[in-house]
């Protein structure tokens, strides 16, 4: 597989979204891209209880450990490489987390409007705090 460049929404290099737990298409940390990624895992978004229990309705549980997937589960607070369409269908439904611009794959403007996600990302400080 071919990764598509790393960049993020502001054309500058990818950054990590997060390592516990590992996220990515690629397991690899960070929300990179390929043809092979038919979900689109881009947006590097911050979970909360209501979206988890909200991509949890929309079939895709989040929550429960899946230890043969090496999977750990998402709490709120985890940061994890969620599928663009499925960040929109949340933003649409009024619980879309919240992003880190900076890991947060340029591809994820395909689906997106640029204006929604930075109206969405966290500032730098609350950024630092989550570390």
């Amino acid at each position: 597989m071919k990764k598509d460049p790393s960049l993020n929404i502001f054309e500058l290099p990818l950054e990590p979204c997060s390592l516990k737990p590992k996220t990515g298409f690629f397991r690899n940390g960070c929300c990179d891209t390929a043809p092979e990624d038919v979900g689109c895992h881009t947006v590097c978004a911050v979970m909360t209880e209501e979206f988890l229990l909200f991509s949890r309705s929309r079939g895709n549980d989040l929550l429960t450990p899946r230890p043969e997937y090496d999977f750990p589960g998402l709490k709120p607070g985890d940061r994890w490489c969620l599928c663009a369409l499925r960040w929109r269908e949340a933003y649409h439904a009024g619980c879309a987390p919240l992003i880190i611009p900076t890991a947060t794959h340029k591809a994820a403007l395909r689906y997106i409007d640029m204006e929604i996600l930075v109206q969405y990302s966290l500032r730098d400080k609350q950024i630092d705090s989550e570390d």
